[in-house]
């Protein structure tokens, strides 16, 4: 099997409108990149270790908060890279200033032999649908249409 990441969206309803938590890539290659570089925390795990606690794990890790008990499946995509994710919903509410991301080393600028730190995550910020839309990675945005019928289906709007 390819390479797989579990991950979690984080949903909230701001008077019956679901918004939803989106993170940005740290680091210099996305920078300036803003429309279709969004993502939901998420990050790769072994078969060995079951999606819903690699992705309670890995949403630990990008954002510095823990996940609720409860989560929903929202199933599988495959990414442009060949990639396996597998998404679960999470209704909560977090505060973005308290956003706390892992760090990762490169090369920075490429060819200097310097190593840089930078972090996995340089921001995470709450989006409606329609904009999400036009923010998360393309391939992701089955996951936000799952998410609004999943939140239909629950009666919950």
């Amino acid at each position: 099997m390819g390479r797989q990441s579990a991950g979690i969206l984080a949903y909230r309803l701001d008077h019956g409108q679901i918004e939803v938590l989106l993170v940005h890539p740290g680091g210099p290659f996305w920078q300036n990149r803003d429309l279709g570089a969004w993502s939901i925390p998420k990050g790769e795990h072994s078969n060995e270790e079951a999606s819903d606690a690699a992705a309670r794990r890995e949403f630990t890790e990008e954002t510095g908060w823990l996940s609720a008990p409860e989560l929903h499946p929202l199933g599988q995509i495959r990414q442009r890279s060949g990639k396996l994710v597998t998404a679960f919903a999470m209704e909560g509410d977090f505060s973005v200033a308290s956003l706390v991301s892992q760090p990762f080393e490169m090369e920075w600028p490429p060819h200097t032999h310097r190593r840089q730190s930078f972090p996995e995550i340089d921001r995470a910020e709450w989006f409606p649908l329609a904009q999400a839309r036009a923010k998360i990675i393309p391939a992701q945005r089955p996951f936000l249409d799952r998410l609004e019928a999943f939140v239909a289906d629950d009666g919950r709007r």
